[in-house]
């Protein structure tokens, strides 16, 4: 693997944001997940965990619920409004006001045609779901503390509220409170401080679970409001509840990292009286779990330290199986790092800025391995804040470095740098054509820019040096697919841009014809990552499931190396990887090299060697330098795979061959505040 002089870059600072918020989606496996700072990202359970779609976030945006109606999503936050989304233009649909000050949860019936939303001003406001909105039907009867949890019953017509020191049981129906239950206080000095009731389940034999400040799960009687059962947790909080859909198990998230699971067992031999046990303890977290989803195998959470881990019950899955494995999905899903190779620039993507750099440089020489010295450290250019409240969702740089371009949900900028100089002007006329856009992408000319719109769409426009840009064509697949396109990637010749969506399918555009050429065969799992060879014309595409595939674009069919590695099947060690590929390349001095990496893994696919075989070893390059010259062709085989590397961002090859490799740095999440103090916060 010494074939190239690599810089590894270390100073991309990027940190995902809080997790405050989950709901998943029995019926399409779907997780919604929402951060601190307002992005909300989808996540298919079927598909490997891969992270489909990203919703960027806003300024002043606090999301603290989401929702699940069938396959709509909606959010409530301490701005006081109700979001719809729309997960085909990733965006916000529209949002309603409240008018009940912040609101800390929401919950839908299990018909779906209603909606409840707990405000600070004490009262419970349900709304009517219509088919495109949503409309305020009434209050029900207003309380004199903000309502902090809510869960329906599953008949549909009791809804219990938390609050703080209570629950409160009202008749959907009337709008009435029937029963207040009064929730114990800490013991010692934590008697004095109210008791928040961070969570609620409202089980089908009216049976009421909580979650609260004090540290204890609750079990009640629903029915005639007694407490049946007090479990001390922690000394902190229970920030979260959820339970299996057939009501056999609980989990309990804390501020202290850990989920407890309950579970509904048999107290007696005879098995005629059953108690909700205590069973086990999950420490995969190191602060608050403010999220958590109980999926019929599994143990799904997130929290302050940015983690989302999946933890499977072993006694609901298969054993020595990859469903039992646990996981600890690593983000993001796609690279927020560019690379303009002619100029060696990189363009790091935070919400609310961009970054560009100069990497540095070496003329020192030394063996495979070595640390050459540095003769040019790493500049950064320039710093450019976005403009408005909305978060930078997509950014690109052009290969020759003159051209940046970054779009939110609602704009998109365009900026000529003359990076010798350090300046940077802004075209001030775009086509309106561009306006929301997934994706950009710059052709290898830097003469094109390329953006994916609505409805899987691709819109082009030709650049100029005299800081204008000209509307060319829209590029629109014939499938009919309104699901975003998340993948573009154009060739080095200019002929050719792929695009793939997450209706799994890859459209591949002739750019002198303007027409779509071809259209790959969907597989069933979304593509993570994709690109054109500049010499074979063959395009390389990588699944969430880690299969890999090579379509020639000439032939319009699959080449003999990509049957060949289907028929003969990857190794399982490779296809065990939880992580997907984000980014291939290919060696510019070997046309059979592909190069390729996911968050942990550097990866050579060498097309001219063997494919591995099953009980072969995968990562196997540390192995192969201390064989002899003589051993090293038996034990070698297709996949080079290098793992010394910590969240790798990006791989990219520069125009002298040179590899940059881009990490991100381990950086330390600052600790929630402990409980006293937060509660302290709601006085302000």
């Amino acid at each position: 693997m010494g074939e190239f002089k690599v810089h590894r870059v270390r100073f991309f600072d990027y940190m995902p944001r809080a997790i405050r918020a989950m709901a998943f989606n029995g019926r399409t496996e779907l997780l919604a997940l929402a951060r601190e700072d307002g992005a909300v990202e989808i996540f298919n359970f079927t598909d490997n965990y891969f992270q489909e779609k990203v919703i960027p976030g806003r300024d002043g945006r606090a999301v603290e619920a989401l929702c699940w109606v069938g396959q709509r999503l909606f959010s409530a936050g301490l701005n006081g409004e109700i979001t719809e989304y729309d997960l085909e233009n990733l965006r916000p649909r529209y949002t309603v006001e409240a008018y009940g000050g912040p609101i800390w949860t929401i919950s839908s019936n299990s018909q779906g045609t209603l909606l409840a939303v707990g405000c600070e001003d004490g009262t419970v406001k349900m709304f009517e779901i219509l088919e495109e909105r949503i409309q305020f039907q009434r209050n029900l009867d207003r309380q004199k503390g903000r309502i902090l949890s809510l869960c329906w019953h599953p008949s549909d017509t009791l809804i219990a509220a938390g609050m703080m020191d209570m629950i409160r049981i009202f008749d959907a129906q009337t709008g009435h409170a029937t029963h207040r239950l009064l929730v114990e206080r800490g013991v010692g000095a934590s008697k004095s401080r109210e008791v928040v009731v961070w969570s609620l389940l409202f089980m089908s034999d009216h049976t009421i679970i909580s979650g609260d400040s004090a540290g204890k799960v609750q079990i009640w009687d629903g029915l005639t409001g007694t407490l049946r059962r007090s479990h001390l947790l922690t000394k902190w909080d229970v920030m979260a509840l959820s339970a299996t859909q057939d009501e056999s198990s609980v989990v309990a998230g804390t501020s202290e990292g850990t989920v407890v699971q309950f579970q509904w067992l048999s107290s007696t031999v005879d098995q005629q009286e059953k108690e909700w046990v205590r069973t086990r303890t999950f420490k995969n977290h190191s602060h608050d779990v403010r999220a958590l989803v109980h999926t019929p195998t599994a143990v799904v959470s997130g929290g302050m330290d940015t983690q989302l881990v999946v933890r499977p019950l072993l006694d609901r899955v298969e054993k020595n199986t990859q469903e039992s494995a646990m996981r600890k999905i690593a983000f993001p899903h796609r690279s927020l790092v560019c690379c303009a190779k002619k100029a060696g620039l990189l363009l790091f993507q935070f919400s609310d800025h961009l970054e560009l750099w100069r990497v540095g440089e070496s003329d020192g020489h030394g063996k495979p391995g070595d640390s050459l010295p540095v003769k040019r450290k790493p500049e950064k250019l320039l710093q450019l804040k976005k403009k408005g409240e909305d978060h930078i969702c997509c950014s690109a740089l052009s290969p020759c470095g003159g051209w940046l371009a970054y779009s939110t949900v609602s704009s998109v900028r365009l900026y000529r740098i003359q990076y010798n100089t350090i300046s940077i002007s802004k075209v001030s006329k775009l086509p309106k054509v561009l306006r929301c856009v997934h994706q950009l992408c710059f052709s290898s000319d830097s003469s094109r820019l390329f953006a994916s719109s609505s409805q899987a769409s691709v819109v082009v426009v030709s650049l100029h040096e005299q800081l204008e840009c000209k509307y060319l064509h829209t590029l629109k697949p014939k499938s009919g697919s309104r699901q975003p396109v998340h993948l573009l990637s154009a060739s080095e010749d200019g002929k050719w841009l792929a695009t793939a969506n997450t209706d799994c399918e890859i459209h591949v555009y002739n750019l002198d014809t303007l027409k779509l050429h071809c259209t790959v065969p969907v597989y069933g799992s979304c593509p993570t990552a994709i690109a054109i060879h500049p010499t074979s014309s063959n395009l390389i595409a990588v699944h969430a499931d880690q299969h890999i595939f090579e379509f020639s674009l000439v032939e319009k069919e699959y080449t003999e190396w990509s049957r060949t590695l289907q028929k003969h099947g990857l190794h399982s060690r490779w296809l065990e990887r939880d992580t997907p590929i984000t980014h291939i390349t290919f060696n510019p001095t070997n046309q059979a090299h592909i190069l390729l990496h996911d968050t942990f893994m550097f990866c050579i696919i060498d097309k001219s060697l063997p494919l591995p075989e099953p009980r072969s070893m995968l990562y196997n390059q540390m192995t192969l330098r201390s064989l002899p010259e003589s051993d090293r062709i038996r034990y070698n085989h297709a996949f080079k795979i290098c793992k010394n590397f910590q969240h790798l961002m990006c791989v990219s090859l520069l125009e002298d061959h040179s590899l940059v490799v881009v990490e991100r740095p381990l950086l330390d999440i600052q600790a929630e505040l402990p409980a006293p103090v937060r509660q302290k916060k709601f006085a302000t």
